[in-house]
């Protein structure tokens, strides 16, 4: 129940600041992880990003003042974060077909948009029909040649992820020759975070070498110190590795009792996969306490 308890204090935190600007960051403090981590575990638990879920709860607390109170739909406006009432009354009626004083009128309690409670019924709920088990193993430090791209992913409403790595990929595979001393089998995606304060990660596309040597132009040096992992199977297509990733920070963190370490996640792809088959084999790893 760890990561839950943290997320909920999130939420919490969330809740008793919803007429302030609200900084990612100060929410992922609240419940004592990386703003990186505690988004990937939102998203993993909710299906929505953090923002996405501020903005709506702002929304939600515009809805019961409406229906409960007798306040100027401008104050109400500028307390959900709009700088006036003209776009919210816009924003408003968008997302319900009404205007802030036609839902004032109504007094109707359909829309109200409730705070995310979360439990271990609910988890179940999300993941009944999920039944992973991790190979954990100590990875040993590497020495890897990249090539490397900064990007947002699913946790974030600027997602960018399927215009980044696809092309990262397509430039790095076909210059493999190109690297001295490299192991040769299998590549890795290592992915982490830009800074603790950011949602915005870096990822390499790598091989490994037995030593280092010259660079070939435009790549770069990198190594991933030695770790326990908790290594995952996803069969199938590469882009819904999300699902799995999804599952592994929620579900299993959840009731694993293991916590993430802040190192790098790796992906790893050896003979078995195939981006054009069905049946392709990669492996998903974290590292954990």
């Amino acid at each position: 129940m760890h990561y839950l308890k943290r997320v909920q204090q999130g939420i919490d935190f969330v809740e008793a600041h919803l007429d302030t600007e609200i900084a990612l960051s100060n929410v992922a403090k609240a419940a004592g992880l990386s703003q990186w981590h505690f988004q990937r575990v939102f998203r993993a638990l909710t299906n929505e990003t953090l923002k996405t879920y501020i903005r709506s709860r702002r929304f939600a607390k515009a809805l019961d003042q409406l229906r409960t109170t007798k306040l100027p739909i401008l104050d109400i406006a500028l307390a959900a974060g709009y700088e006036t009432q003209e776009s919210f009354t816009r924003a408003f009626k968008s997302c319900f077909s009404l205007t802030p004083g036609q839902y004032r009128a109504l007094g109707s309690r359909s829309l109200f948009v409730k705070k995310v409670e979360l439990d271990a019924d609910y988890l179940r709920h999300i993941h009944r029909n999920v039944s992973l088990v991790p190979q954990v193993y100590e990875q040993r430090a590497m020495q890897l040649v990249a090539v490397r791209t900064l990007f947002y992913g699913i946790d974030s409403e600027k997602n960018n992820l399927a215009k980044k790595l696809p092309p990262l990929w397509a430039s790095f595979l076909p210059r493999l020759a190109e690297v001295p001393h490299a192991v040769p089998g299998v590549c890795y995606g290592v992915v982490s975070p830009m800074r603790a304060s950011s949602d915005q990660l870096q990822y390499f596309a790598a091989i490994e070498v037995s030593q280092q040597a010259a660079l070939p132009p435009g790549m770069l040096a990198l190594e991933v110190p030695g770790a326990r992992y908790a290594k995952f199977c996803h069969q199938g297509p590469a882009q819904n590795i999300d699902n799995t990733v999804n599952y592994i920070y929620s579900s299993w963190m959840l009731s694993s009792g293991a916590s993430h370490t802040g190192g790098v996640d790796l992906e790893v792809y050896d003979s078995r996969y195939s981006a054009t088959s069905d049946a392709s084999l990669m492996h998903y790893a974290i590292p954990i306490n």
